[in-house]
């Protein structure tokens, strides 16, 4: 679920830094640097970029579809090879009996079984398709506030760090006391900051 689904999660962000003068050029560029970079006729682990919020597929953004008037709306795509604890295990086991009745060896030492388990891992990743997950974002550029859509917290972490390093900026998850900072005047928000909290019974 997401920015176009019909029902969806998000989280608030806040999003914190000085932007710079020429910022659409800036984003074009940095977005280009930070865009998906598909692992499926490859062996990595792993890939994290930004793509369209239209198209899991698009992470060449033909005509700047990231940009709508005050808005920038990317998507975070995540994909990955993973290889089930279990499975490995099993495949392990295997491949060390296997060596064990070649050799006519009762056991192996740690660092053949350390090297078994790597190869076995390495030959079980190649074999594995990756999963792909994408998660939308709409940041307000005039107002500095950005919706995240997804309350999972490791990939708000993934999110985090690539804005970053994305746009040299930084994301404040906005909890409901920060946000009601953020639309209080100066006064109202010592108010704000007196507050305690107490148990209605």
């Amino acid at each position: 679920m997401g920015l176009l689904a019909t029902s969806t999660h998000f989280v608030r962000y806040a999003v914190e830094g000085e932007m710079p003068p020429d910022f659409w050029n800036f984003a074009a560029e940095r977005i280009a640097a930070a865009a998906f970079r598909d692992i499926d006729d490859n062996y990595e682990e792993r890939s994290v970029g930004w793509v369209a919020v239209d198209n899991m597929f698009d992470s060449a953004f033909a005509g700047a579809s990231f940009a709508i008037a005050d808005y920038l709306t990317l998507s975070l795509r995540i994909d990955e090879r993973k290889v089930a604890p279990s499975v490995l295990k099993k495949f392990c086991l295997k491949e060390e009996a296997k060596i064990k009745q070649e050799r006519e060896i009762p056991r192996l030492s740690r660092r053949q079984r350390v090297e078994i388990k790597e190869n076995v891992r390495l030959a079980l990743l190649k074999k594995s398709l990756p999963t792909a997950a994408v998660f939308d974002l709409c940041w307000n550029l005039a107002q500095g506030s950005l919706f995240f859509f997804s309350t999972n917290t490791k990939v708000h972490e993934v999110l985090e760090g690539l804005f970053k390093e994305t746009f040299g900026l930084q994301l404040v998850m906005q909890i409901p006391f920060l946000t009601a900072a953020h639309l209080l005047n100066e006064m109202e928000q010592q108010h704000l900051a007196d507050l305690r909290p107490d148990i209605f019974i």
